[in-house]
């Protein structure tokens, strides 16, 4: 690739991941409150669901959904929130429902809303676990969404929030037993995110889908891999869960997993008839709308940024591929 293309398709990626750690800081909120509710799905499996909207002052950040399941022996932590401050909200919860101690903490992606309340977790002695392909991605880059944090929620509410280090990282799918009740953590490769994954409670037929899933809000691809995906996705689908937890959204059925898959191969080829019609970059998110999704939350903050995001991912691989041939001897 000639060095003028690889600096602009730099400058291009490290400026659409600043958009997408600040630009929901302009978004209107549609929450008023931070306050998450807990959900009791089945016996012992609890849901604590994020507030719609952007993050941003209103919500506190706190949008993505969280969880926990209460075991035997203890409960399990599904994700941890945006700010140790949430972090130990999230505690507060889960001790307003058991006395039974937490074992561990599972943070399920590395999305800015789902991670750096961990250090709550630890600082009460709990550990906490990822797998390696997020933690990777999180030491990569969450130091810059978290300074993203610190500006758009305040240094007050961010007190205390750090990138965490991970007590305990995994590599594969592998059954669970840290609280006397069987659970699954389930990896089909590099889908929403290079390390995403989802737990499955096979008792109460509950499933965390993490990045995997979002519900009646627009996912954030910046990490996806939309062919890996949409495999990921009709994995999922054949789960034995009669109960989806979404990274964000209300608990949902299998109709999530179909709304979501249609938006992404909408999203790829919308994308793709872009790049081949010569569209510019700056052009792409007027052009890219969908129509049939444009009730979804964060549509008008979100789904712009992932069709630019897929735009100049299209385009870099075009330039890869175009290369060799243009290198030939004639």
């Amino acid at each position: 690739m000639a060095a003028p293309m690889r600096t602009l398709l730099h400058l291009l990626r490290a400026g659409l991941l600043a958009m997408a750690c600040a630009a929901s800081a302009h978004a209107g909120a549609e929450a008023s409150t931070a306050e998450g509710q807990v959900i009791e799905l089945r016996p012992g499996v609890f849901m604590v669901q994020g507030v719609r909207g952007p993050v941003d002052g209103r919500t506190l950040g706190r949008v993505g959904n969280a969880g926990f399941i209460v075991g035997p022996d203890g409960v399990l932590a599904i994700d941890t929130g945006t700010s140790h401050r949430h972090g130990e909200a999230l505690l507060a919860a889960i001790r307003s429902r058991t006395d039974r101690p937490v074992r561990l903490a599972l943070i399920t992606h590395a999305q800015k809303d789902f991670l750096f309340g961990a250090t709550a977790f630890q600082a009460q002695g709990i550990p906490v676990m990822m797998h390696r392909g997020a933690a990777d991605l999180m030491r990569s880059r969450c130091a810059r969404c978290l300074a993203m944090l610190n500006k758009t929620l305040g240094e007050e509410e961010m007190r205390g929030s750090a990138v965490p280090v991970p007590d305990r990282e995994f590599d594969a799918s592998q059954p669970l037993d840290v609280i006397g009740r069987p659970l699954r953590l389930i990896f089909f490769g590099h889908s929403s995110g290079p390390g995403d994954v989802a737990v499955l409670d096979p008792q109460s037929g509950v499933l965390f889908a993490g990045g995997l899933l979002d519900a009646q809000r627009i996912p954030d691809t910046q990490d996806g891999d939309i062919a890996g995906w949409l495999r990921g996705l009709q994995a999922l689908r054949a789960q034995p869960a009669a109960v989806l937890v979404p990274g964000h959204g209300p608990p949902s059925g299998p109709e999530a997993i179909a709304a979501e898959e249609e938006y992404l191969r909408q999203l790829d080829g919308r994308v793709r008839e872009l790049l081949q019609g010569g569209t510019a970059l700056s052009e792409v998110p007027q052009a890219a709308g969908l129509p049939a999704f444009a009730g979804w939350d964060q549509y008008e903050a979100q789904h712009p940024r992932n069709a630019s995001n897929l735009f100049v991912r299209l385009q870099r691989d075009q330039v890869q591929q175009q290369a060799p041939a243009a290198a030939q001897p004639r």
